[in-house]
């Protein structure tokens, strides 16, 4: 098991690459805290646990500061530290207040994309980081392939996962010296609920197909054995990078 009693702290882990990685991490022998604003997340915790392994559901907004100080209080109280710090939440590319160029953007469709995309991973960093200085922990973030390609009409949600490649550079570089690592997967275009107006349209579906030289959507399970892989001591010489996870799209 490569995260035998690892204590791995997951947001946006109630459905898609969240789930996926919360239950595979489980499978490798990880103690499980499950992220997000949606109650679906407890049933991914009651999964990990009628499966053997060791859960805990928190219902947390990671963009509000009170809410996620109390997110790494509870996880150290149940399970006494934490190892692993999994940044995934997100508003997805194809969520309609994330439509829209600079010009055509609500300033509160702007605030909300960017403090759930890249607000909330400096917020889970700020007070998970004791933790994980006393374990010497792994930082994951999640960005996009969208973040390093010109996508029109995305302004917000580029400019967030941009951020997050950058932020987690910079923490790479600080903490690396403290024993700490930090690293970034960009997805590509996953076959999961935030993507859901494309997976229901066979068309979108083919064109989205077209853009990968693999010739097909991901999947979550995919994308979370990346992040197994990053988070484990497979990777343990490995700080700074940017992995994509995308078929090749972005080549």
């Amino acid at each position: 098991m490569r995260l035998k009693d690892k204590v791995a702290v997951i947001t946006g882990a109630a459905s898609g690459i969240g789930r996926a990685a919360a239950e595979l991490f489980a499978r490798e022998g990880a103690k499980v805290v499950v992220v997000d604003w949606k109650g679906e997340g407890e049933e991914v915790a009651r999964g990990i646990r009628d499966a053997g392994g060791e859960a805990l559901f928190v219902r947390a907004d990671v963009s509000d500061p009170s809410r996620v100080r109390e997110m790494v209080r509870r996880a150290v109280e149940a399970f006494g530290r934490i190892d692993i710090l999994y940044n995934n939440a997100a508003v997805g590319y194809s969520t309609p207040i994330v439509v829209g160029s600079v010009e055509e953007l609500p300033e509160e469709h702007w605030d909300r994309v960017v403090r759930i995309n890249l607000y909330s991973v400096y917020l889970c960093c700020k007070y998970a980081l004791p933790e994980l200085r006393r374990t010497k922990g792994v930082i994951l973030n999640t960005s996009s392939i969208m973040a390093t390609g010109a996508v029109p009409g995305a302004d917000a949600y580029t400019a967030s996962k941009g951020g997050i490649i950058s932020l987690s550079r910079s923490l790479a570089k600080k903490l690396g010296p403290e024993g700490v690592r930090v690293n970034v997967l960009c997805p590509g275009t996953i076959a999961t609920p935030m993507i859901a107006p494309i997976l229901e349209d066979p068309e979108a579906v083919r064109r989205s197909e077209a853009k990968v030289p693999l010739g097909r959507l991901g999947t979550p399970e995919e994308v979370a054995r990346a992040a197994l892989f990053l988070v484990s001591d497979e990777a343990s010489y490995i700080a700074g990078a940017v992995l994509f996870v995308d078929g090749g799209q972005s080549v």
